[in-house]
């Protein structure tokens, strides 16, 4: 008779999240898994296969959490700007204080540490912030349709800037103790919508 599982795996997989998102894949061992996630190494890998298809599932949950909540942000009928604004604000407000400072965002952390030698990570990493730069593209089209953003102005270029400008303040957030940094870049940036 099979065993029935002893943990919830969705429960579990959010802890692995954390843990990630708080060391980093390398200084996070299977031992340091094993004693957060409170499971047993048999059935950490029965589950979830071995550390490195755990943290892709981690990242592919990270993902699916936040992609929807910027889809609906952007989404919005009326004005598009203002939502554009708004995303950009609130990544700077995010990567200029209190713990998610600290944190950044788990998908440019993942860039920065695993990127450049992992390609199953790359792909994933990519993924996202395709998925970012589609966002923010719809939503300046639909500025630039609307009237809200001027007809000269390219919607792809822009889109492109304002994901790397928010990648960026992730990074600069988690080392920079000065709120303003983050904050002034991405208003300089936002003024280039006007």
């Amino acid at each position: 008779m099979a065993r029935t599982k002893e943990f919830d795996p969705d429960a579990a997989l959010r802890a692995a999240l954390e843990l990630f998102w708080r060391r980093g894949y390398e200084a996070t061992a299977m031992s340091d898994l094993v004693e957060h996630l409170g499971i047993g190494r048999a059935s950490l890998y029965a589950t979830f296969g071995n550390k490195h298809q755990l943290y892709l599932k981690a990242l592919d949950l990270y993902a699916g959490e936040h992609g929807p909540v910027m889809m609906e942000e952007l989404s919005r009928p009326g004005p598009a700007l203002p939502a554009v604004r708004s995303v950009v604000r609130r990544f700077a407000a995010e990567a200029g204080s209190g713990d998610s400072r600290l944190l950044g965002c788990f998908v440019t952390n993942t860039a920065a540490e695993l990127g450049p030698h992992d390609a199953a990570v790359a792909r994933r990493v990519q993924l996202s912030w395709e998925q970012v730069e589609t966002l923010l593209h719809s939503a300046l089209l639909r500025a630039r349709a609307q009237g809200e953003l001027a007809g000269d102005r390219d919607p792809r270029a822009l889109a492109r800037m304002l994901l790397v400008l928010m990648q960026g303040l992730r990074v600069v957030g988690k080392a920079s103790e000065d709120p303003a940094r983050v904050r002034d870049a991405a208003e300089q940036a936002l003024a280039l919508l006007d």
